[in-house]
């Protein structure tokens, strides 16, 4: 669009739509009215940030931005918008029918983030990834990429154990796990055969993996000990409320929990939320499989703790039990009403803490 053309255009407001990836961002702005306005490539650093939403600004107000990937691709655009005091939204990409439809390119993904905002469908805050919940994901991330590594390395210390020669196996095999990855990892030499002294170098490498990991594990959880306690002391309190479903549940509201409206926002956010099931004379929810799949674990760990440990919850399960309710909808029941629960202690634990920093 010339210059002279742009400025005899009478516009309100523009509207940027954003397709990140890893090394180019492609903005599409469009005018209040839905016209298509220009295309702009820029790089993912803070020249490129700063060079999109000034060649926005130039066609006209610019209050609002749909991003795709506002947590991982977008996140440093997000926090740059959010500083030019720009609204961000999260978009999610089209789906299959509208892709079919429109095809696939950059520009398109960015002219229907740009679209969805204008359109009213896109109304998702993103997290603001800048203070304690923040830490707590990262923390949480690490920790469960921990876990899983060190199950694989005993896992695969114990199947190689099983196809080892007789004497080997009843030397090194013991039940208890910590006591057969002390053996393996004192290993010198099983013997003179390539076989052997292969089979010695794994055991001994898969052992001390299983060691450092376990240190790894134990750093991480005092790490989260540490920032529950100082930043969620109130969801801490709660029965069956421990270090990591306390992270993982605060994390998963993020830094500016005002973008939940309600506690069932966090239900759906959680996977918790009831669905209708209901047809014909039968009338029934069932269980809720979208959202956080780790929040939803945490709050299934804490309705199993207060399952097997707290008079209220178990008298409630034998009164629901009683009334035909099968354990799976019993433990849906729970992970909601702890939802309701936790809401309110989590909103007033992060504002607690945006004060004091």
């Amino acid at each position: 669009m010339r210059p002279l053309q742009r400025n005899l255009m009478k516009i309100d407001e523009v509207i940027l739509g954003v397709d990140t990836h890893l090394n180019v961002h492609v903005g599409v702005l469009i005018s209040d009215s839905g016209k298509c306005l220009g295309t702009l490539s820029v790089t993912t650093d803070a020249a490129g940030y700063l060079k999109l939403i000034t060649w926005a600004r130039s066609f006209g107000p610019l209050h609002r931005a749909g991003v795709e990937g506002t947590g991982t691709y977008g996140a440093g655009l997000a926090r740059v918008l959010r500083a030019h005091e720009i609204q961000v939204l999260e978009v999610n990409r089209p789906d299959r029918a509208t892709r079919r439809f429109r095809g696939k390119s950059d520009p398109t993904d960015a002219e229907n983030a740009a679209r969805a905002v204008l359109s009213g469908m896109a109304t998702a805050v993103p997290k603001e990834q800048s203070g304690a919940a923040e830490a707590m994901r990262s923390v949480s991330i690490t920790r469960r990429s921990a876990v899983k590594a060190k199950t694989q390395a005993i896992n695969q210390l114990r199947a190689l154990l099983i196809s080892a020669p007789q004497d080997v196996r009843q030397k090194l095999w013991k039940e208890n796990t910590s006591d057969c990855v002390t053996g393996c990892s004192r290993l010198r030499s099983l013997g003179s055969t390539p076989l052997l002294q292969t089979l010695t170098a794994t055991l001994v490498l898969l052992a001390k993996r299983w060691l450092a990991l376990e240190d790894e594990i134990k750093a991480l959880d005092a790490m989260l000990d540490s920032l529950t306690t100082q930043y969620a002391p109130r969801l801490r309190r709660r029965f069956g409320v421990g270090p990591q479903t306390a992270a993982v549940l605060v994390a998963v509201a993020g830094d500016n929990p005002e973008r939940l409206k309600s506690e069932s926002s966090l239900a759906a956010l959680c996977g918790v939320s009831p669905l209708q099931a209901s047809s014909g004379k039968t009338v029934r929810h069932r269980l809720n499989r979208g959202g956080d799949r780790s929040a939803n674990n945490a709050l299934w760990t804490i309705a199993m703790v207060r399952m097997r440990s707290d008079p209220r919850t178990r008298a409630y399960v034998d009164r629901r039990t009683k009334e035909g309710m099968s354990k799976k909808e019993i433990h849906r029941c729970l992970k909601r009403y702890l939802v309701r629960e936790v809401y309110p202690l989590i909103l007033e634990d992060l504002a607690a803490s945006a004060q004091h920093s």
